[in-house]
C-alpha cells in the first residue's frame, strides 16, 4: 500500500482496492466510530465509500474511483468543483437528524470542502465524500463556511467561484457575519485539537495564525 496524498490529521494508506485509515490523535477511537457509524447509516443516501471493517484506531473503507476536489480547483475547475460541493452538501443536509434533534439542525459533515470531495473528472459529480471522523448534529452554516474557509485560505483566486456552490446548494446562505463567525469559531476548534494533541506544538501556533488571519478577512477578500 502507499500513502495518500491530501491527508493531514491522520494515516492513510490505499492500493486501489481498499483504503486503510489510522487515527491519530485526541479522541482517536471516538472519531473512529463516529466515522464507521456515519459510513453506515449513510449508505445509498449520499456517495461515501464502504466501511469494510475496524480494528482499533483502524478502519478499512472501499476504494472510491474520483479526483480530490482540491486537485480540480488547481487545474481550472474551480466552477465545477464548487457546484458539485453545493450539490452533495444539500444531499449531506437532507438526511434527517437523530429524533431528538434540535429544530432546524442537520447532519453536518465538519470538515466539508473541495479538500474532502473525490470528482469524476469528466461530469464533474461526487463519486465520494470522505473523512467523516468530525461529524455531528448542528447547523447549516457550518459546512458552508468551513468549505468557504477552504477556498478563501487555500484557493484565494478562486474565491468567486463560491458563488457557484452557494446556488448549487439550493437553501438560503447565512450572511456574510455569521458565516466568518462561524469559519472563526473552527478555527479555534482545530487550534484546541491541536494542543490537546501536541501542547504548544507547531500545528498549535499554525492554527493561531490561521485564526488570526480568518478574523481580519472581509467579505470582499
Amino acid at each position: 500500500m502507499r500513502q495518500l496524498r491530501h491527508g493531514y490529521t491522520n494515516h492513510t494508506v490505499g492500493d486501489g482496492t481498499t483504503v486503510v485509515k489510522r487515527y491519530e490523535g485526541p479522541d482517536a477511537a471516538a472519531r473512529l466510530d463516529r466515522e464507521r457509524c456515519l459510513l453506515t447509516r449513510l449508505h445509498g443516501l449520499v456517495p461515501v465509500p464502504p466501511a469494510l471493517a475496524a480494528d482499533g484506531r483502524t478502519l478499512e473503507l472501499g476504494f472510491m474511483p474520483g479526483t480530490p476536489g482540491q486537485e480540480l480547483m488547481e487545474s481550472g475547475h474551480a466552477a465545477e468543483a464548487m457546484r458539485a460541493c453545493g450539490t452533495v452538501l444539500r444531499q449531506i443536509h437532507a438526511v434527517p437528524a437523530p429524533p431528538g434533534s434540535p429544530p432546524g439542525s442537520v447532519v453536518v459533515h465538519g470538515d466539508f470542502g473541495p479538500n474532502n470531495l473525490l470528482i469524476d473528472p469528466e461530469t464533474f459529480t461526487v463519486t465520494a465524500v470522505v473523512d467523516w471522523e468530525f461529524a455531528h448534529v448542528g447547523a447549516r452554516v457550518t459546512d458552508l463556511a468551513w468549505c468557504e474557509w477552504i477556498v478563501r485560505m487555500h484557493h484565494p483566486e478562486h474565491v468567486g467561484a463560491l458563488e457557484h456552490c452557494f446556488s448549487a446548494y439550493g437553501h438560503p446562505v447565512p450572511e456574510w457575519p455569521e458565516r466568518h463567525a462561524a469559519m472563526i469559531a473552527r478555527c479555534v476548534e482545530l487550534r484546541d485539537f491541536c494542543e490537546r494533541w501536541e501542547p504548544g506544538g507547531p500545528s498549535v501556533r499554525q492554527w493561531e495564525e490561521r485564526t488570526a488571519a480568518t478574523r481580519a478577512w472581509t467579505e470582499a477578500g
